[in-house]
């Protein structure tokens, strides 16, 4: 009888610790995106209702895997314009990385290169797909490139942005001709194809008229691929896109497949 309550318990606890979910949370923030489980993505709300109060988190950036720190249980964030976000508390505080991941397998089985971004077959590429979203003349400006091996195949993100001003970002009103998108190309049936992402576009001004504050402009997007990881232990790699705007941004999990890319997990905060 003992033995039998003795494996018993130890049934119970495996399948405790199967349903743990592996948390994820951006490093800098500390804003938890949600979590993943036996293949499934949950959102922040559910992910924040286990048990464990500690949790040890691989740090990843773009290209590496930094380290480990520990993290405790998510937590309404302390700023008041983003009340309605969990965050977790990372230690040691990570100075460098975008992705925390609390799970025991490599979230970089094959690791992204960044690639020489001035290559013409890229600029032609960016530009000939503007065209199609009615910027006629595009004035090409490629942030950067990832090559990357995302399901078996070799793949490469494009962060594109133009909004004709010095520093990075975004400002309060669209120019005419401005846009921001990160492309993904791939050889499919021995031809090259090229699929949003995400982005926006705009051929002709924001007009910025009228006295109502939210009419006197449009605050456009920054887009930029941030990080490619296997977030779900399935061997594939999701794209991890941050999104930024003048008074605030977003970082968002997408998935591609073949026939579209969807979003699976996002986080923000902003006005």
């Amino acid at each position: 009888m003992k033995t039998i309550a003795t494996v018993g318990a130890l049934l119970v606890f495996a399948s405790v610790a199967a349903a743990q979910p592996h948390r994820i949370v951006e490093v800098q923030s500390g804003y938890l995106f949600g979590a993943t489980s036996d293949g499934k993505w949950i959102k922040a709300e559910e992910a924040a209702k286990a048990l464990n109060n500690e949790t040890t988190y691989r740090i990843y950036g773009l290209t590496q895997s930094i380290g480990e720190a520990k993290g405790g249980k998510p937590k309404p964030s302390e700023e008041e314009v983003c009340s309605d976000v969990l965050t977790v508390s990372l230690s040691p505080n990570p100075d460098k990385g975008v992705i925390a991941l609390a799970a025991p397998w490599n979230a970089l089985p094959r690791k992204p290169q960044v690639i020489d971004s001035t290559q013409k077959v890229y600029l032609d590429a960016v530009s000939d797909f503007l065209k199609t979203k009615r910027i006629e003349q595009p004035k090409v400006k490629i942030d950067n490139i990832v090559l990357v091996d995302l399901d078996g195949e070799e793949e490469v993100l494009i962060s594109v942005t133009n909004y004709f001003q010095k520093d990075e970002g975004a400002p309060m009103r669209s120019p005419a001709g401005s846009y921001s998108m990160v492309l993904l190309r791939r050889v499919v049936a021995g031809k090259v194809e090229t699929q949003l992402v995400e982005g926006e576009f705009h051929p002709k001004a924001y007009p910025g008229k009228g006295t109502d504050d939210d009419a006197s402009f449009d605050a456009p997007n920054a887009y930029k691929v941030i990080a490619v990881l296997d977030l779900d232990g399935d061997g594939k790699m999701e794209i991890v896109v941050r999104s930024d705007y003048y008074e605030g941004g977003a970082t968002t999990i997408y998935r591609y497949n073949p026939k579209k890319i969807e979003e699976l997990l996002s986080v923000s905060c902003g006005v």
